[in-house]
């Protein structure tokens, strides 16, 4: 399954309703169509500045990790119906000792695409195989600053030495495995003009998607310049050189075509919150999920799930506005 065609299928299919009746579809007859992101361990090895874990308050919320008992009712509840598995959301999974195993229960159920989000600096060639013989599909990898100077300011505790070790390691088992390597780049004020040296630094033969995207305010974080205005004129020519550069490359680009001045949600994600299914050991879907007692299937047929659904149809766009920030990212295959 190509999950990025896909994106591009739901930036094409402008109507709303569609969308919902095919979901509506999709849950009444039991298909997957949840992206399910899960954090099995509630900790990260890096302090980034832009992230909420240089918030000292917020991280001492964040505890606990599954047991290998709770990680196998947490499958066994929901990834029948993930159409994608999405492990690290907003943790480090490769802290996670049993992360093997998380890729080997969402293979057993069938799950069509896995992906890991991670930071990339506690993985080596040994780790990323067992991770790919175990049927992983994707690693997303963050990426705060193309130069190692602004890399290691930005993603402090971070190495740029064994970070670029990891895509070595992707290079080479790429000619033995089928997967595909994701760069997620957050770029501020500060780190966006070194965008333009990218391919000086990194190879296109050891990653096949970048995602470039403005920093969002996602809590009380150490860098907080959420200002983007001084470089707003400049972003559609440097994201128009970088387009070139990735079809030389045969890179996939997910790139806004300009820099959103407000935090309006455009029709492409209206259904956002209808397919995102967030599991850890502190939450699990919606509030009140019994999820060790009860079936995906009875809990959404006690709070109307279905019914929702179909009701969305016949709501306008207005009032299915969410109140989260999601980009309408542009495709461009190559």
């Amino acid at each position: 399954m190509n999950i990025y065609k896909l994106l591009q299928l739901n930036r094409k299919i402008k109507s709303h309703r569609i969308k919902f009746l095919g979901l509506y579809l999709l849950h009444k007859f039991n298909q997957r169509y949840l992206a399910v992101n899960i954090d099995p361990v509630m900790a990260c090895n890096l302090r980034c500045k832009m992230c909420y874990f240089t918030d000292a308050d917020y991280v001492k919320t964040l505890k606990g990790q599954f047991k290998e008992d709770e990680l196998n009712q947490v499958a066994k509840t929901i990834f029948k119906r993930a159409l994608k598995l999405q492990i690290g959301c907003g943790t480090e999974p490769t802290l996670y000792k049993d992360l093997v195993k998380v890729v080997e229960l969402g293979k057993a159920y069938n799950v069509p695409y896995i992906s890991i989000t991670t930071n990339a600096n506690l993985l080596d060639e040994e780790k990323i195989e067992a991770l790919l013989k175990a049927g992983l599909n994707e690693f997303t990898i963050s990426l705060h600053g193309v130069h190692k100077e602004s890399y290691e300011n930005f993603m402090q505790k971070a190495s740029y030495e064994k970070f670029h070790n990891a895509f070595k390691a992707f290079e080479k088992l790429k000619k033995q495995y089928d997967f595909k390597v994701r760069i997620n780049y957050t770029f501020n004020k500060d780190n966006f003009y070194e965008l333009a040296d990218f391919f000086k630094h990194f190879n296109g033969e050891s990653f096949d998607i970048l995602q470039i995207r403005p920093i969002q305010k996602i809590g009380n974080t150490e860098y907080n310049d959420f200002d983007l205005d001084s470089i707003r004129a400049e972003y559609p020519q440097l994201i128009k050189d970088i387009r070139t550069q990735c079809k030389e490359n045969h890179i996939t680009l997910l790139a806004p075509n300009t820099i959103p001045k407000d935090q309006s949600t455009n029709a492409s994600s209206l259904i956002f919150d209808y397919t995102f299914c967030y599991v850890s050991p502190q939450k699990f879907w919606k509030d009140g999920f019994d999820w060790n007692n009860e079936s995906f299937n009875v809990y959404s047929q006690k709070i109307g799930w279905g019914k929702l659904l179909w009701s969305n149809i016949f709501k306008s766009e207005k009032e299915l506005k969410s109140l989260s920030n999601r980009l309408n990212y542009e495709v461009e295959f190559n």
